[in-house]
């Protein structure tokens, strides 16, 4: 578990790549809905593991990380001017599809719904002619 140091940096440091990512950066492998979302510090703040999840296909996906991967210099290089920190981290980023499967979740809770909701109407329309 993090201290609260590190807690509040990790928090920091993912709010400022991710405005680095919207106002400053114009590569065009980075489309789409890009999201930042969390960082993870190392305790001694020389390595930060950057979690990007991307709505869109899996080219979006692809593209945007090869995108972030190769402006890693410019938005370690920004960073450094926004962080209270000697150095700034090295930046390594990997895709997190927690959102992907969250959407996932959801969508098969709702399918089970309709279905529950539609044997309930057979249930009850049996039922009415039964009685009848």
């Amino acid at each position: 578990m993090p201290t609260r140091r590190i807690a509040r940096l990790n928090e920091q440091t993912r709010a400022d790549i991710a405005e680095i990512i919207l106002r400053e950066m114009k590569d065009p492998r980075i489309s789409g809905m890009v999201s930042i979302t969390s960082v993870d510090l190392s305790p001694d703040l020389r390595h930060a593991h950057v979690y990007v999840s991307v709505m869109g296909t899996e080219d979006d996906r692809r593209h945007t990380l090869q995108g972030l991967r190769a402006a890693n210099g410019f938005i370690r290089s920004q960073l450094a001017s926004r962080m209270t920190t000697k150095r700034a981290p090295e930046l390594q980023f990997a895709l997190d599809q927690s959102i992907e499967r969250g959407e996932r979740v959801i969508s098969l809770i709702r399918e089970v719904e309709r279905e529950n909701a539609e044997r309930q109407k057979e249930f009850v329309a049996e039922e009415t002619d039964e009685r009848e």
